[in-house]
């Protein structure tokens, strides 16, 4: 009678253990999940700062490129209207331009944003032609205290199928937060010039983006991104107002989601599985 007791008694014990030890392993396991989703959220918040500083460069770049056209044409165009702290220089060699714009070291404020160094843009001008490619590099770059090093090309057609400028732009850059954190893009939007073009008024300017893009971290995590909605660029607001984006990377996809026309900073990401997280931009 006291071998069965104590058989018994045994077994209890075991059992306990059991679901005591796999119990705790599936809270851990659900633990580590959660945090890896939180992970994924945070880089997908940062690739959209990423976004943002893109395409505030790109704005200016346009603009300057779009300027310098207008004097060299005798065209009426609206001008980026940079503070003193900016210095343009144009070196014109026959057909050969490169556009110096120097934001000093000390730091420019531009829009709310604070840019420190230089972008240079150099290209092949053809009067006849209906595009011309400009390679935009960066030197000693910063955006907001990021230091973002790389470059780009940008194919400007003067008038694509639906009769609107077009910029068809290829990346690749790699961007330092001042925490150290690190990422790398590379890829391929088309920006499609919509609203505003020849108005006079650059404040009044929208553009259309469509494109695909990796971004992929110092950790090794690695995100891909392709358009879904065209993404709203209008340029009075640092973000993009509509459209939305497939992000996808191991064991975590679903869409990020710019609103339907707000000028804010928030955003919705929506899991493959159904669940909606609101996410805040920066």
């Amino acid at each position: 009678m006291k071998k069965m007791n104590l058989t018994r008694n045994m077994f209890v014990v075991l059992a306990v253990f059991t679901l005591t030890f796999f119990g705790c392993s599936d809270n851990k396991a659900v633990e580590i999940n959660e945090q890896e989703l939180q992970q994924d959220y945070s880089e997908v918040v940062l690739s959209s700062e990423i976004d943002k500083a893109s395409a505030a460069m790109d704005d200016i770049a346009i603009d300057v490129f779009e300027t310098q056209e207008s004097s060299e044409t005798g065209r009426t165009l609206p001008h980026f209207n940079v503070p003193d702290c900016v210095t343009v220089t144009v070196v014109i060699e026959q057909n050969f331009r490169e556009i110096t714009i120097d934001f000093g070291t000390e730091g420019c404020l531009i829009r709310g944003n604070v840019l420190k160094g230089k972008i240079i843009l150099s290209y092949e001008r053809n009067p006849e032609a209906q595009q011309v490619l400009i390679t935009k590099t960066l030197e000693d770059f910063y955006f907001n205290n990021k230091n973002i090093i790389g470059g780009k090309t940008i194919l400007k057609e003067f008038s694509n199928d639906n009769g609107n400028p077009q910029f068809t732009t290829t990346v690749d850059i790699t961007v330092i937060w001042p925490d150290g954190t690190e990422a790398s893009r590379v890829g391929t939007k088309v920006k499609e010039w919509v609203e505003g073009h020849g108005s006079g008024v650059w404040s009044d300017n929208v553009f259309e983006i469509t494109g695909n893009w990796f971004t992929t971290f110092r950790n090794g995590n690695s995100h891909s991104y392709e358009v879904v909605i065209p993404l709203r660029r209008e340029v009075i607001c640092h973000y993009f107002v509509s459209g939305s984006v497939y992000i996808e990377r191991t064991n975590f996809s679903g869409v990020l989601d710019y609103g339907d026309g707000d000028c804010d900073n928030l955003a919705t990401f929506t899991h493959d599985n159904g669940n909606v997280r609101e996410i805040i931009l920066n």
